[in-house]
């Protein structure tokens, strides 16, 4: 049975809040993806939320129904809320019916299966994560094989780079590396 948050001051919120900022995300090694579209995509890869918070007026939507029902069957916990801590949570005046809070996910240079795709993107220096967006979008489309980020780059787990990615953070590996 979910939950019910509807006080600015509930200690989860606060800390999911906190995700908004680099030194938080590091620490926890979380990071915040909010939409349906993203959390449907997440979920099609395999990925959930280890929380998902989501409004009132969306819980019978039948994508939000199914999120809520994978989320905690695989362990984690459907949080319903109002829009206004959704809006808290994602730093919008017009938040999305859904906020999830997701283990981050790294991988090494090493890692990586060089002869499983013919392209591969790779980026030095990137700074705009709405240009990281885009790059990983253009990548799941041609099906590269992931993006390499080097040296001193957008952090690909900031809320923007995840909201400007439009689910493809979830499809197209990503590194990171010097």
């Amino acid at each position: 049975m979910p939950r019910e948050i509807t006080a600015y001051s509930n200690p989860l919120i606060k800390r999911v809040r906190n995700l908004r900022d680099k030194r938080h995300r590091r620490d926890e090694g979380l990071f915040l993806a909010e939409g349906l579209r993203i959390l449907t995509e997440a979920r099609e890869t395999g990925r959930l939320p280890q929380f998902l918070f989501y409004a009132r007026e969306s819980a019978q939507h039948p994508l939000v129904r199914a999120l809520i029902a994978d989320v905690e069957s695989a362990g984690g916990e459907a949080i319903e809320t109002v829009p206004d801590i959704l809006s808290k949570l994602s730093g919008k005046d017009n938040p999305q019916a859904v906020v999830g809070v997701f283990a981050e996910f790294t991988r090494t240079l090493d890692s990586l299966d060089r002869t499983s795709a013919d392209i591969w993107l790779v980026a030095e220096r990137l700074r705009d994560p709405g240009n990281l967006g885009t790059i990983l979008r253009t990548g799941d489309a041609v099906g590269a094989g992931g993006l390499i980020l080097i040296g001193d780059c957008v952090d690909p787990f900031s809320v923007e780079a995840v909201r400007a990615s439009m689910g493809a953070l979830f499809t197209v590996p990503v590194v990171q590396c010097d």
